[in-house]
């Protein structure tokens, strides 16, 4: 054999074995990744199980369970809930990679602070450029930017999990979390389990403290504690209140967003956005900001500057 065609022969072994090694990763990754699936999938179900009696009576009036922490430098609002939607339908809207990014933004946008929202793809992945403000009409140069990472964590047959995530936002605050699983509970409901998270630093506290002894004096959550002194319930405040709020609001915009789309294509922006105003004003004491008109005036609006990249 000359010298040659010993050298094509080494080549041709050491491309094969490397095409073996290549490919048994790959196997190993996708096992791992079905299994770490099936764990979560059984730790959601699991979860379900552990709150019939909550979601079955609450003060909600729907299936619908929620939780908060207060840490101290974070806060994390957690909602699990039944939706009355076929798994497959909620997972290919919002865990598909090609087309959860821009439908996320349409479920974002029902906000009253998201201003504006638009995917676009790059080296780095998928971002969602949003714009964070006021509960009424402003200028994007007056609002704050985040950009949130999207990543579809896992998606199988009976699980998925979707992440959005964003290191920095106003004020100092930072590592913003917005995580969304699910599984199916039968052919037309899903059980879904969001999160809503972020951390804050100096600037994000005092910002915060000012809100809460000012305009946001008043606000409530949902959680409810007794008043030892009178032994009245009382709804709780702070900022445990207002992560509680914002992840209602969340959790109402994907319902919304979903229940839209068995309506003709050019009928269901308006159905989100009257769907969503109607869900909030069902707990006036928590969510109502603005009137109807109001909302529904500034939303057309700022769906349409988002149509366009900015």
């Amino acid at each position: 054999m000359s010298r040659l065609a010993r050298s094509a022969a080494v080549d041709e072994r050491a491309r094969r074995w490397w095409s073996f090694v290549i490919a048994t990763l790959f196997c190993f990754l996708c096992q791992s990744t079905f299994a770490q699936a099936d764990d979560s999938a059984a730790r959601l179900r699991d979860k379900y199980q552990s709150l019939t009696q909550q979601l079955a009576h609450n003060p909600f009036q729907r299936p619908l369970h929620l939780e908060s922490q207060e840490l101290p430098s974070a806060l994390k609002g957690d909602i699990y809930g039944v939706l009355n939607y076929p798994f497959a339908v909620v997972s290919g809207a919002l865990s598909d990679p090609a087309q959860g990014p821009a439908n996320w933004c349409d479920v974002l946008i029902l906000h009253l602070n998201t201003k504006y929202c638009h995917a676009s793809s790059g080296a780095n992945g998928t971002v969602l450029t949003v714009n964070i403000g006021k509960k009424t009409e402003e200028s994007l140069s007056s609002s704050y930017r985040v950009q949130f990472d999207f990543r579809p964590v896992a998606s199988t047959p009976d699980y998925f999990r979707v992440e959005l995530s964003a290191a920095t936002g106003p004020l100092s605050t930072k590592d913003y979390r917005i995580v969304l699983e699910a599984i199916p509970v039968d052919d037309s409901r899903t059980f879904i389990h969001l999160t809503y998270a972020y951390g804050y630093g100096t600037a994000g506290r005092l910002a915060m403290k000012t809100y809460l002894a000012t305009i946001g004096s008043d606000k409530v959550g949902f959680s409810s504690t007794r008043d030892p002194s009178t032994g009245e319930t009382q709804y709780i405040g702070g900022v445990r209140g207002l992560v509680e709020r914002n992840t209602m609001r969340y959790y109402l915009a994907i319902d919304a967003y979903l229940g839209a789309l068995s309506s003709p294509a050019n009928a269901r922006v308006e159905k989100r956005f009257a769907d969503w105003f109607d869900a909030t004003e069902q707990y006036p004491r928590q969510l109502h900001e603005v009137s109807r008109a109001d909302y529904m005036q500034m939303k057309h609006n700022e769906y349409q500057r988002q149509q366009t990249a900015q």
